[in-house]
């Protein structure tokens, strides 16, 4: 059984901050890639941001960087998004995933297993 279930959505207003939670029941976290997408209504699910195995490297789209931060804890099999700095064009269902090799996942796939999404509305 693999199961990743995000945690920490909700609605905030523009220039507030949101963290994300995704904890992994994936027997081999600590040795694959994980990430971080999300889907807006009527859009595609778009990659947002990427962490490797190790969690040494990371990687971001450009409409983030500088505003979020990945993270995981491999002794808690738990991957963290640290949202700061929200725009409403950052509304959207975020969704964990992990990868099938130990790089991050940067495309829908390279992702063997997502979670279920969780709603995060920013407000102008």
């Amino acid at each position: 059984q693999v199961q990743l279930v995000e945690s920490g959505g909700g609605l905030v207003q523009t220039g507030g901050s949101l963290r994300l939670s995704c904890a992994a029941s994936v027997r081999t976290f600590s040795s694959i890639g994980m990430g971080w997408f999300r889907q807006a209504p009527g859009k595609e699910r778009e990659f947002v941001a990427g962490i490797i195995w190790t969690g040494s490297t990371t990687y971001y789209t450009d409409s983030v960087k500088g505003r979020f931060t990945i993270s995981r804890d491999n002794a808690g099999n738990t991957l963290y998004l640290l949202m700061n700095s929200l725009k409403p064009e950052d509304t959207a269902v975020y969704y964990c995933a992990a990868a099938r090799s130990y790089n991050y996942p940067s495309r829908r796939s390279e992702v063997a297993y997502w979670g279920q999404g969780t709603q995060v509305t920013v407000s102008s």
